[in-house]
């Protein structure tokens, strides 16, 4: 069972963080040069509303599989998470900085996927609200794809 829920907390990652980063660098770019601005507004409405459902389900498996992966190594004991000297450990720092940004990136994601996103895509496309919406959920999507490259280390960290 912990192998199983290894390698779906792998993929999940994977797919989640690679979903990312194509959106940011390959997918946003292209579309930002579609015409009309109707368009080009459809098609990023499309894109994250078929990515939205397939992010947030990897999401849940991640929390579920990272949260069993945890209780079977003996991390989530009360003797553990209650032991202050276990957070100035190498594993208790890489847990406490996972669960940091995997937060971060949950908020952010949020956001992103269900306020900045959807409020641009309900406005005009090309009015200079929309654009600004846009580009703050641009800017929200770097930064998360930022965050995800210190979850990375910290989780390999936590692996070793």
């Amino acid at each position: 069972m912990y192998w199983t829920a290894l390698a779906l907390h792998i993929l999940s990652a994977i797919f989640w963080l690679g979903g990312i980063l194509f959106l940011g660098i390959v997918g946003a770019p292209v579309l930002r040069k579609v015409e009309p601005p109707e368009l080009r507004q459809r098609l990023f409405g499309m894109l994250g509303e078929r990515f939205r459902t397939a992010g947030w389900t990897a999401i849940g498996i991640l929390l579920v599989t990272g949260t069993y992966i945890l209780y079977v190594r003996g991390l989530l004991a009360s003797d553990v998470l209650g032991n202050s000297a276990f957070w100035r450990t190498g594993t208790g720092i890489a847990l406490a900085v996972k669960l940091v940004t995997v937060t971060v990136m949950l908020v952010l994601s949020g956001a992103h996927d269900f306020v900045l996103g959807p409020r641009a895509g309900r406005l005009e496309a090309g009015s200079p609200e929309a654009l600004r919406l846009r580009r703050q959920a641009a800017l929200m999507a770097r930064v998360n794809g930022l965050v995800a490259l210190v979850l990375i280390g910290a989780a390999m960290r936590l692996a070793r």
